[in-house]
């Protein structure tokens, strides 16, 4: 039987990966990015992904899979923008971006446990395109809790959202390296 904790700190090293790889060649550029233009970027991810669902095909060579570690990736830099708030500069290290990575990644994570303990692997028999559904709904949601500039009744808010928007994404990217070996 799969280890979902074990998949799940996979795709996480992976995504840290490519996180880790950009932060080098970029820098902390996405330090400038406020909160909307956050979810606008995880927005143009998940769209692309529901649009080569819905086509059937991509015309540009990167899939689906990169597009999920984007969401993944974004949404851990959403959450330290909610806890740093934007500059109009790349202001901190290297060493710093992936510590405050490394401590949202983990706070997903340990969420993740929590959900998947209580809605015991759903997940697996979902398909990839709920997950993609689901992001995108995710997505309008965070958009409607900053058009209210966070005075919400019941929402748990902009972090709650990001993180279940990793959350979908990882298991997305686990179930597609699951078809990929079938």
């Amino acid at each position: 039987m799969a280890d979902t904790n074990q998949e799940f700190k996979q795709v996480l090293d992976m995504c840290r990966d490519l996180f880790k790889k950009k932060l080098h060649d970029y820098g902390a550029a996405w330090r400038i990015l406020r909160i909307p233009s956050v979810t606008d970027q995880i927005f143009i991810k998940a769209k692309r992904i529901r649009s080569i669902n819905v086509k059937g095909e991509a015309q540009i060579k990167e899939g689906s899979v990169s597009e999920f570690i984007g969401i993944v990736n974004y949404g851990i830099i959403g959450l330290i923008q909610l806890s740093l708030k934007p500059t109009i500069e790349a202001d901190i290290s290297e060493e710093k971006a992936l510590l405050l990575y490394d401590k949202y990644a983990k706070e997903t994570y340990e969420l993740m446990v929590k959900k998947n303990h209580d809605y015991d692997e759903a997940w697996r028999n979902m398909r990839v395109s709920s997950y993609t559904d689901l992001i995108l709904m995710k997505i309008y949601r965070t958009k409607q809790i900053e058009e209210l500039q966070g005075k919400t009744l019941v929402s748990e808010g902009i972090g709650a959202n990001y993180q279940d928007m990793i959350n979908y994404s990882v298991f997305a990217l686990i179930k597609l390296e699951i078809e990929k070996e079938q």
